[in-house]
């Protein structure tokens, strides 16, 4: 009894004699996350945080101006913390929030896409509901129970819509009307659907007249937005280059010049197009590569095959990565392939939908794939389909689930802290997964047993696929940095991407539509681009000890932070990322 005593009092000492700084600082990323997810509930739920899922977001401009305030206040104190007190690991938490902090006063402040963009309340509000019944994450009662909830206050979030909307350029416009059908049909059916198996009686009642409601305002919506947005949508929708070059810093943690970022861009376009024209040769010597471009997107699944093709793939690509090393898969479930939900196929032929880091119970994870709409014209749902080739069908699910996107969100539960589970960068998250299409290829996937690459015609075909891709994202890099800071219009935008990215007509509209509002959407290929760097230096620091299953390891195991964080974790220096 007295040694308990003694080592208890002990203990007491030992503890007020050593500094709590990290304490002090997980207590103020505590505080942070209450008062982040209380200002976006939606993405709480995502997160598996399900005490917010009664909530839905404020999108009236007074909750913005709160929500600035928060921005403002939390990076005041967070830049009050002593960083040299803390762990080298803790100093990158720092720097991230601290840097998610002016990325969202950029947005709030000077950006104002609430102000600008009509689709950010069509489209969120579908999501707040999306999150709720796309996972089994409690009953059908009570999940539906929080629907409601959330349903009860949309009405509001259009009410705030038409006070907040001005200055909108007419693409947002035309974007957000393109969505709205798919989305008033998601309420209509899907969401109905999805609560079948709800058995209280007074809940269904109760939700019968929510949804209704929900419907009519999106109707509502709609015709505001026809009658009365769309004749006076003037506005432009570029960011402007000081803005751009905000965003990189930001977000992305890349402090060099715009001019270099596009000499870099345009450089691997280059080796990218060279590549290309190399195996375009080998496949049709008579041909240009825009011509076999051609050639190879018309070798594609049937629209109801899509889905089920792609389901195929992903069996061989989880075996090959085990097999050889890649890296480590720490789960042995599989995504769900399914069609994409209505509210994202404007704007996105694949994603990937992954749960949340803090989610105990759904723990599926949804590959969505956007089928051509049945009401297009036959033309129209070819052109679709050719930019779901084989060659490009291989490397979206490479990118989208093995080794990419899914894969790594199965590491983001392991990751350090808090902070790096719930706060990352697009040039991480895809930067990796447009990594990994090439990667993959490198290290053989797809290649015939005891055939060389260049005599493997099905390989060079992959590799075909494989390079199209890469180029869609060399052509996402340059339009999106010239379109917003004024060198390139939309109409050349589309020309770029067809004529410089190989890309079908369909595709071309597409992206140079999303570019408009997702102006940094160069992340895949910047991301990329760093990974490589990253690797190759890893490669001369380690010599002969190198392994490529541990480097991918040690940096899916980081979390998704800006790539510059991960460097200075395996590296220990801040040498350049480019």
């Amino acid at each position: 009894m007295k040694l308990l005593v003694a080592l208890l009092l002990l203990s007491a000492i030992f503890a007020i004699a050593q500094p709590a700084p990290a304490t002090d600082f997980d207590k103020l990323v505590d505080q942070f996350f209450d008062g982040y997810f209380s200002f976006n509930p939606t993405q709480g739920t995502a997160a598996g945080f399900h005490q917010y899922d009664t909530k839905l977001e404020d999108y009236s401009r007074k909750s913005v101006a709160a929500e600035i305030a928060f921005w403002r206040e939390y990076r005041d104190r967070f830049a009050k913390v002593d960083g040299g007190s803390l762990s080298k690991e803790a100093q990158g938490d720092l720097a991230l929030v601290s840097s998610t902090c002016d990325a969202s006063l950029l947005e709030l402040e000077t950006i104002r896409m609430w102000e600008r963009n009509p689709d950010r309340y069509s489209t969120g509000i579908t999501n707040s509901i999306f999150v709720i019944m796309s996972r089994n994450f409690a009953s059908h009662d009570e999940r539906l129970k929080s629907v409601i909830a959330r349903e009860r206050q949309i009405p509001a979030v259009f009410q705030a819509a038409r006070q907040n909307l001005k200055n909108v350029p007419k693409v947002y416009v035309e974007v957000a009307l393109e969505q709205l059908p798919g989305i008033i049909r998601f309420f209509q059916n899907d969401v109905p659907k999805a609560f079948n198996k709800a058995t209280d009686q007074t809940l269904l009642a109760e939700f019968k007249q929510s949804n209704a409601a929900v419907v009519e305002s999106l109707k509502q919506h709609q015709v505001f937005l026809k009658t009365e947005l769309l004749p006076k949508a003037t506005g432009d929708y570029r960011i402007g280059a000081e803005n751009f070059r905000k965003k990189l810093l930001y977000e992305e943690m890349v402090d060099i010049p715009l001019e270099r970022v596009l000499e870099i861009g345009m450089a691997d376009l280059k080796r990218n197009q060279d590549e290309f024209a190399r195996i375009s040769k080998f496949i049709d010597p008579t041909k240009t590569s825009q011509e076999v471009a051609q050639l190879v997107q018309k070798d594609h699944p049937t629209a109801d095959q899509l889905i089920p093709t792609f389901r195929s793939q992903l069996a061989g690509m989880k075996s090959f990565i085990e097999k050889n090393k890649i890296l480590t898969i720490p789960s042995e479930v599989p995504p769900i392939v399914q069609e994409t939900p209505p509210f994202m196929r404007a704007l996105s032929s694949a994603s990937m939908d992954t749960p949340g880091p803090y989610e105990k119970v759904a723990k599926e994870a949804f590959f969505n794939i956007t089928l051509p709409d049945p009401s297009w014209s036959k033309e129209q749902q070819e052109s679709w389909l050719q930019g779901f080739n084989y060659g490009t069908i291989n490397s979206t699910a490479i990118h989208e689930a093995y080794p990419g996107h899914y894969t790594q969100f199965l590491w983001v539960p392991m990751a350090p802290s808090k902070i790096r589970k719930l706060l990352g960068s697009g040039t991480n998250a895809e930067g990796w997964a447009h990594y990994t299409e090439e990667m993959m290829l490198d290290e053989g996937f797809g290649r015939a047993p005891g055939v060389s690459e260049g005599k493997d015609r099905k390989f060079m075909e992959l590799r075909l696929g494989q390079l199209q891709d890469a180029l869609l994202r060399n052509a996402r890099y340059i339009v999106g940095l010239k379109m917003h800071t004024g060198q390139m219009t939309y109409e050349e935008g589309v020309k770029f991407f067809r004529e410089q990215g190989y890309q079908t007509a369909a595709v071309s509209e597409r992206e140079t539509k999303r570019g408009t509002s997702d102006p940094t959407y160069l992340m895949y290929t910047l991301g990329k681009l760093q990974i490589m760097k990253l690797r190759h230096d890893m490669k001369q620091k380690m010599g002969d000890k190198f392994s490529l299953q541990q480097f991918h390891d040690d940096f899916l195991k980081q979390g998704f932070p800006p790539v510059k964080l991960i460097r200075r974790m395996m590296l220990g220096d801040d040498s350049p990322t480019l």
